[in-house]
């Protein structure tokens, strides 16, 4: 068990996934400083902040609740990235990296809530959200 959410090796990958985010959003029109850079950026933020305060409540129950707001954030990300491609403020090369690794991120969320829910794994498929 870690001592701390920052040993969670998911929570360090979701904060290297904020970073790739901030640099992706930093090329963005200035117009859409308010609009789509803001709401990529929160659904990415929301991410390793969902599993901190998570980790960090007493019931396991709690835990669960938060891991799957951060499951939530993700699909989010995901939405905005597509949209962001779509209008071409991104290439779709560089949403690829970010989606990568927002699927790695919530295959280990969705371990982590089987394990603290005592369930096994049901399927080791998992559904692909790329374009």
């Amino acid at each position: 068990m870690a001592k701390s959410y920052r040993e969670l090796q998911v929570w360090q990958k979701a904060m290297d996934m904020v970073v790739a985010v901030y640099e992706v959003t930093a090329g963005f029109p200035t117009e859409e400083k308010y609009g789509l850079t803001s709401q990529i950026q929160r659904a990415a933020v929301s991410v390793p902040a969902n599993i901190a305060e998570g980790y960090a409540r007493v019931h396991r129950g709690d835990y669960v609740h938060h891991l799957s707001i951060a499951r939530g954030s993700l699909a989010e990300l995901e939405t905005h990235l597509t949209i962001a491609v779509r209008l071409n403020f991104i290439q779709r090369e560089r949403a690829v990296e970010i989606w990568s690794m927002t699927q790695e991120i919530n295959k280990m969320l969705t371990s982590m809530i089987l394990t603290l829910q005592g369930k096994k794994r049901a399927s080791s498929k998992e559904p692909s959200n790329e374009e």
